[in-house]
C-alpha cells in the first residue's frame, strides 16, 4: 500500500508539474502575442500619422474665414494631382502655410486695379469677399511655370501669399486639406 501511495502522489505531482509547465507556455505565447500586437498597431499608426495624414494647427488669419487661427487641421499627403480651389498646406521660407490654388502650370493670372482675380480670362469671385489686388513682387499678367501653382489666401488684403514670393513648386506642397476641427476657445 505504501509503495502505491508513492506511486499516485509522484503520478499527482507530475500532473502538477505539466499543468505548470502547460500553463507557463501559454502565458509566455500570450504574453509575445500581445506585444506583436502593440507593435503592429504602433506601426500602423506611425505610418498613418507621419507619412499619410498632415497634422497641424493653421496659425494667422491669411485663409479667414474657411480657416481660422487655432484650427486644427488635418491634411492627406498621399495627393498626387491638385485642382483649382483646392486649399492646400504649403511649405515656404522653411513655415508651413495654408492657401488656395488659383493657378496651375501655365495657367494665366492676371490682377486688374479694380481689385478682381482673373484666371485665364474668367473673373474668379467664388465666396471670397476681399479684394485680390497685385503686389511688388510680380508682374501682371502672370504665367504660371511648370512643375509650379499659384496659390492665394482668402483673406487677400492681409495674406502672404504667391503675390509675395512667386509661384510655388509642386514639392513644396505638403498636403491636401481635408478636413479641420474649429477651436473652440482651447
Amino acid at each position: 500500500m505504501a509503495i502505491l501511495s508513492e506511486k499516485k502522489d509522484l503520478y499527482a505531482e507530475g500532473l502538477q508539474t505539466i499543468r505548470q509547465r502547460r500553463y507557463s507556455a501559454e502565458n509566455y505565447r500570450d504574453f509575445t502575442s500581445l506585444v506583436l500586437r502593440i507593435v503592429v498597431l504602433a506601426l500602423i499608426a506611425w505610418v498613418l500619422l507621419a507619412k499619410v495624414f498632415l497634422f497641424t494647427q493653421a496659425t494667422g488669419s491669411s485663409m479667414f474665414p474657411a480657416v481660422k487661427d487655432g484650427d486644427l487641421i488635418i491634411g492627406f499627403r498621399l495627393q498626387n494631382s491638385y485642382a483649382k480651389n483646392d486649399v492646400v498646406l504649403y511649405e515656404q521660407d522653411g513655415k508651413l502655410r495654408v492657401g488656395r490654388i488659383l493657378g496651375r502650370a501655365s495657367d494665366l493670372v492676371n490682377l486688374d486695379d479694380s481689385g478682381t482675380l482673373i484666371v485665364n480670362g474668367a473673373a474668379q469671385s467664388g465666396e471670397i469677399l476681399y479684394p485680390t489686388y497685385a503686389k511688388d513682387g510680380l508682374s501682371y499678367p502672370y504665367t504660371v511655370p511648370e512643375g509650379c501653382v499659384f496659390i492665394l489666401g482668402d483673406y487677400r488684403t492681409q495674406a502672404t501669399d504667391s503675390r509675395d514670393f512667386g509661384p510655388v513648386a509642386l514639392t513644396d506642397v505638403k498636403a491636401k486639406v481635408i478636413t479641420l476641427l474649429r477651436r473652440r476657445s482651447l
